[in-house]
Formats: structure tokens, C-alpha cells, sequence
């Protein structure tokens, strides 16, 4: 396999969790070497976030949570304990090695290490440093630890989720997956190899400030603009959208399917197929904008209409219409789907503590520089001594460190 496009990129990851390793695991699979500092003895928090357990070559239920293995491939697990200073000693010199340090500790928690940007910037100047905080590096909230479930609630996220007011379980609801610490995660892949294009201009490396409350904001696209330009919060909605009519799911003879109707002329195509193409016509359907002002009365006719037929029944007639539509797969539906199983979203990696480690792919496909899969998520302190000798310390060195406790 080629080298991939981040080849020879050095990172020296410090965060925990999921942000950080989420961003941290893309920069591994585009190819970098990332070395994962873990506490001794007990390491990154989502080792233990179990159950579901992975297995080991027997069967046997390992220590690490399956939370753990979604982030954490394509690195090398080093444990130090970075309160000692023998082990703020090998982190520096890690450091004036690396070309990326990322960390999500609390505003101003690595300063009593030696660890911050300023004092790594000083044996380092083309470092680029990336800190992930609930609420950034500066401002009322920079002192508060963020979580992911907090920020969807204070960024909006959950004003926007859930079933709409007046009906049987209406409330707020959080996305099922922490979805603001890997959008988090994203930003910051994205950010740090914009600093790294800028270094490699002017020699200069940077400290990056991402806040997950910042990133949640962001991402809140079309519904904080519709609030920014109307003045009008949005209200939840359940699966309806705000702007388009219908995209939302709708009940059928067996179960459910979602209808994804973006434009009149797939609108048409499905009122003719569903019997009604007097729909199309009528003025209070014929454009989305009148569909949108009348929701209330449309919603209930196709869902009149949707219960004729199956579920596989409609996507095999919608999808010979261009009409965009289909199921609601559990995560069973969805590994046995046949284009996830065509595009290889699955993957088995070897696991140092024997049997297989499964894997979700990365989504990006590269002509020149495909993503590889090196190495399953490491066990605790997998590679510490490796990495101590590159650094020059010798078997004895290694010996004493252990023996204190230092890795």
C-alpha cells in the first residue's frame, strides 16, 4: 500500500475521550505517526466504558470497552505519568520532535507541566497545538468542563430535537451518538492541517482554540440561520423539516421509510405513483413553499397513502422515479446493506490481545493516497518501550522508569 498523504507527519496526542482522538484517528489514518500518551495503569477514560467488552483470541472478554476501539486505530500507545517530571521529560522531548500536539485538558491544566503551547512553542516554534475545551480558551464559561450531552443542550441542538410540542413524548432530545465531540473532532483535523500548510509558508507553527459550544453553534446551519434571519426560534419538529415538505418519515404496510422530496418535480412524480397526481396541481402543493405553509393538512393525506404498500414495495417504485426515499435500518440493517458491505465500511483489524478488533472505515477514498489500517486500537501501553528507545533510552533506562512508575 502507498504511503499515505500524511506520511512522516508526527503527533503526540494528549487528549482523552472522544474529540480529540476522533481528530487524532483521522490524522493516523491519512497516514501519520500518532503516539497516544495514556495514564500508567489505567489510560484513556473510554477503555472502561463498557460493556459490550472486546473479545480476546479465546473468546474471553478483554479490559477495553468497544467505546474505546472506535477512535483509537492507527496509533501507538505510550503510558506516562505526566505529573512526574522524569515523565515531562520524555513529553518535551516528544514534543521538540512532533509536528502536532493535541490536547483537551482544562484551560491552563498542562501549564504546571510544562506542557502549554508557550513553553512547547519555545523548544519547538513550528509546532502546531491544537487544545479541545467545553467552551475555549478564554471568556465567562473557559473554566468549565464541557461534555458532549451539556453542549447539545446549550448549543441549541436539542431545542431543534425531539417530537414537536403537543405530542405523546414531546421534549427535547440529544442526537443517539455525541455528535458535537466528533463534529468537534473534525474541525480540529481540519484546523491543524490548515496550520500545517501555513507553517510550511513561513517556518511558524500555532495554538489552535477549538470549544465544543463553538463547534455546536456552528453546526447548526440552515436553523440558525432561519433564527437570524426570521428573528423566530425553531421549535421541534419531531422528523419534519423546516424548510422542505415532506422530508420526514411516513408509515407504511410493514413499518416505516423516509421520504426525502427536495424539489416539485419529484413531488409530482410521487403523487402520480401514489394514485393522487391531483396533489401536484392543487395550490396548496404544487411549489414547497405552499407545501411547507400547509404542512399540516398535506402530512396527513400521505400518510393516508403511504400505508397502501411496503416499504420494499415503495422504494423499488420511488427509486425507478428518481424519488428519493428509503428505510429505517437498525445497525444491523445497516452493516448488512449491500453498498455499505460494497464499500467496505466494515473492517477487521488483528488485536494485540489475539482474535480481531472489528472496525468502522474511514469514509474518504484517495486515488493516489488511500487511508490505511496499520494497526488495531493498541492495549494500554502497547508500544511505550519502542517509543522510549527511539528516543534513545537504553533496556536499563526503560527498567528504571518502569520500576518507579513513571511509565
Amino acid at each position: 500500500m502507498a504511503d499515505g498523504a500524511l506520511a512522516g507527519l508526527r503527533v503526540l496526542d494528549l487528549s482523552r475521550i472522544l474529540a480529540g482522538p476522533w481528530a487524532s484517528q483521522l490524522l493516523g489514518d491519512l497516514g501519520a505517526d500518532v503516539i497516544k500518551v495514556e495514564k500508567p495503569g489505567s489510560g484513556d477514560d473510554t477503555r472502561g466504558w463498557g460493556p459490550p467488552w472486546l473479545a480476546d483470541g479465546t473468546g474471553r472478554p478483554t479490559t477495553d470497552a468497544a467505546y474505546f476501539l472506535c477512535t483509537n486505530r492507527n496509533k501507538r500507545s505510550l503510558t506516562v505519568d505526566m505529573t512526574r517530571p522524569e515523565g515531562q521529560a520524555i513529553l518535551r522531548e516528544l514534543a521538540a520532535r512532533a509536528d502536532v500536539v493535541l490536547e483537551n485538558f482544562k484551560v491552563g491544566g498542562l501549564a504546571a507541566y510544562g506542557l502549554d503551547y508557550a513553553s512547547l512553542a519555545a523548544l519547538n516554534p513550528g509546532l502546531v497545538y491544537c487544545s479541545i475545551t467545553g467552551f475555549g480558551q478564554d471568556g465567562p464559561y473557559a473554566a468549565r468542563a464541557g461534555y458532549d450531552f451539556l453542549i447539545q443542550g446549550m448549543g441549541g441542538l436539542m431545542s431543534v430535537t425531539g417530537r414537536a410540542e403537543g405530542e405523546e413524548g414531546a421534549g427535547p432530545q440529544k442526537v443517539g451518538v455525541a455528535l458535537t465531540d466528533i463534529l468537534t473532532g473534525l474541525y480540529a483535523g481540519n484546523a491543524i492541517l490548515a496550520a500545517l500548510l501555513h507553517r510550511g509558508k513561513t517556518g511558524q507553527g500555532q495554538h489552535i482554540d477549538l470549544a465544543l459550544l463553538d463547534v455546536q453553534v456552528a453546526c447548526l446551519a440552515n436553523q440558525a440561520m432561519n433564527y437570524l434571519v426570521s428573528g423566530q426560534a425553531p421549535r421541534r419538529m419531531g422528523n419534519g423539516h423546516p424548510n422542505i415538505v415532506p422530508y420526514q418519515d411516513f408509515p407504511t404496510a410493514d413499518g416505516d421509510m423516509i421520504l426525502a422530496i427536495g424539489n416539485d418535480g419529484q413531488f409530482a412524480r410521487f403523487c402520480e405513483i401514489a394514485g393522487h397526481a391531483e396533489w401536484a396541481a392543487d395550490p396548496r402543493f404544487a411549489s414547497n413553499a405552499s407545501r411547507v405553509q400547509h404542512r399540516a393538512e398535506l402530512i396527513p393525506l400521505l400518510r393516508r397513502a403511504t400505508v397502501m404498500k411496503t416499504t420494499a414495495e415503495w422504494i423499488a417504485l420511488l427509486e425507478n422515479a428518481a424519488v428519493p426515499c428509503g428505510p429505517i435500518n437498525d445497525l444491523a440493517g445497516v452493516f448488512a446493506d449491500p453498498q455499505v458491505v460494497h464499500r467496505g465500511l466494515r473492517a477487521d483489524l488483528p488485536h494485540a490481545a489475539g482474535g480481531m478488533a472489528p472496525q468502522v472505515a474511514n469514509p474518504i477514498r484517495f486515488s493516489a493516497t488511500p487511508v490505511g489500517y496499520r494497526q488495531a486500537p493498541p492495549v494500554l501501553g502497547q508500544d511505550t518501550e519502542a517509543i522510549l528507545r527511539e528516543l534513545g533510552r537504553s533496556d536499563d533506562d526503560i527498567t528504571v522508569l518502569r520500576a518507579a512508575g513513571v511509565v
